[in-house]
């Protein structure tokens, strides 16, 4: 081997334990950002889906005008 070789095999077996707590919080932000982005995306699949499921009722009412026009009838009448 060579003595650049040999020098980076040391400085890297001096650092060995930096580098794996480094990779190891590098693995562990990508899993939590994974599981991240997994939970929003199933929320947003369940609450398109809960939308076009639950449509609410839309509630109609019925007014009688019978007396109005009885009335408005009666002016008119009069005149």
């Amino acid at each position: 081997m060579s003595q650049a070789k040999v020098d980076k095999y040391k400085q890297e077996k001096a650092n060995r334990q930096k580098i794996m707590r480094k990779e190891k919080r590098e693995r562990l932000a990508w899993k939590i950002g994974g599981y991240v982005v997994c939970a929003l995306v199933v929320c947003w699949i369940g609450f398109s889906v809960y939308g076009k499921v639950h449509v609410p009722v839309a509630k109609s009412y019925e007014v009688s005008t019978g007396a109005i026009d009885d009335y408005l009838n009666g002016l008119n009448e009069e005149e």
